[in-house]
């Protein structure tokens, strides 16, 4: 079982209130924070329905900023918090960017490319790899995510 510190709690729950403003806005609940030198230095939440884009996926609009803020695309140093397992684009945006840690709280038994239906993160072919560690306030996030997918079949 892994050690969390107040601090990876404090950046989880801030991407589960990120999560919680996709689902306010008919996005599937996911939010996602990227830390460096344990401050915030982007955030995101899923929107392609709202911004008419694919790959609008929190993981991607933290990454987007988070380049932005550094006047970088190599993120070193950095780890994303995020309420869901990235997908393959998420990951290997995540790798791309040299990410060096990714805590995610649940997992994607369908599309989960952080070791549970892929590996991308942790790939031995690839030139990075991120540290990957599951498990922060999974129950929180999980019951989100079936809730609101739970609300969406019974419309």
């Amino acid at each position: 079982m892994t050690n969390f510190t107040e601090l990876d709690e404090h950046f989880m729950q801030r991407a589960f209130e990120l999560a919680e403003t996709a689902k306010e806005k008919g996005e599937v609940p996911v939010g996602a924070v990227l830390v460096k030198d344990d401050g915030i230095i982007a955030e995101g939440f899923n929107q392609p329905i709202l911004s008419n884009d694919p790959t609008a996926h929190a993981e991607i609009m933290a990454i987007r900023e988070a380049g932005k803020v550094l006047e970088n695309y190599r993120l070193v140093d950095t780890t994303l918090y995020v309420t869901l397992e990235p997908c393959a684009m998420c990951a290997m945006a995540l790798v791309h960017a040299r990410v060096s840690r990714v805590i995610y709280a649940t997992e994607d038994p369908r599309t989960g490319a952080g070791g549970s239906v892929l590996n991308i993160l942790d790939n031995q072919s690839f030139n990075h790899r991120c540290d990957v560690v599951s498990g922060l306030l999974k129950e929180q996030c999980s019951t989100q995510l079936k809730t609101f997918f739970k609300a969406k079949r019974n419309k």
